[in-house]
């Protein structure tokens, strides 16, 4: 029998889990897993439950029926299949730290997803890419008097994510702004990585910076990419302690292990459907 990830978010009241657990009752489902967060902040309930059909239990029915509890409770939810994999573009710039862990983990079964195509504004991670086997793009961007221009080339990498169907798109350590309009088409759809002193110690050599600051804590955010650079929806942050007997080289081996760690947990979750966005907050149900 086949698996469901139901998610849901709705004005806060009650007899919002009685009537979702009733319908999928009344058709037979089994749920697995249910985890449901109500925001007294802004007010809104959130659901995920994760439930096995019925024999002949038609996805397309259970939608409708959905549906049909959205005016009386303001749903907005969305019905997954889990056999159902998300299809994955990654980009990437000159540093491979986060490619690689995201490509180990997606062979060894770790990271449930395809990962169809990488894209970078360089060809220095060719060679990794296919090692694992994966499409690699090279797309670089010149200036205003080159050939093509910033616009052409994300031009040319939405064309990619339609091509190869891409679910979600994750820049690991991809170091270009994207446009306001290129994330205006794929909102909740794109994930990016970065230390996390920003915005303390933005630009460049950021862990030379936080060295001559004495630092104690460095880490990594991963979220949701927005028009406002790097301030979207956190899903996950990883940190480490660090003292005066770092070097700003230690510093940068820590951090990249912070990246990588945080941003598998967020491609992880946003593929099993357990981050939900909450303004510009997210709810996780890990």
């Amino acid at each position: 029998m086949s698996e469901y990830v139901l998610t849901l978010s709705c004005p806060d009241r009650p007899g919002i889990v009685a009537a979702v657990s009733g319908l999928l009752a009344e058709r037979g489902c089994n749920i697995l897993e249910s985890q449901q967060f109500g925001d007294r902040d802004s007010g809104r309930f959130f659901m995920r439950v994760q439930f096995e059909g019925a024999q002949g239990t038609d996805p397309d029915e259970l939608r409708g029926a959905f549906a049909a509890l959205s005016p009386e409770l303001g749903l907005e939810f969305s019905l997954t299949d889990t056999a159902e994999r998300q299809r994955v573009l990654i980009m990437v710039s000159k540093a491979g730290h986060c490619l690689n862990d995201l490509l180990y983990r997606h062979r060894s079964g770790l990271l449930d997803v395809d990962v169809v195509a990488v894209v970078s504004n360089h060809p220095d991670l060719r060679p990794l890419a296919q090692s694992y086997g994966i499409d690699y793009h090279h797309l670089p961007v010149q200036g205003p008097a080159g050939k093509r221009g910033k616009a052409a080339q994300e031009a040319e990498v939405l064309t990619l994510v339609d091509h190869y169907r891409a679910d979600l798109v994750v820049l690991a350590r991809y170091m270009q702004i994207l446009s306001d309009d290129f994330c205006a088409k794929l909102p909740g759809r794109v994930i990016n990585i970065h230390h996390s002193f920003l915005p303390g110690f933005k630009g460049a050599r950021p862990y030379h910076q936080a060295h001559a600051r004495g630092v104690k804590l460095i880490g990594a955010t991963a979220h949701y990419v927005t028009p406002e650079l790097d301030e979207g929806p956190i899903i996950e942050q990883e940190v480490a302690r660090v003292d005066h007997t770092h070097t700003p080289e230690d510093l940068m081996a820590v951090g990249r292990d912070m990246e990588c760690l945080a941003l598998a947990r967020a491609v992880r979750w946003h593929a099993e459907h357990r981050v939900l966005l909450n303004g510009d907050r997210t709810v996780v149900f890990r």
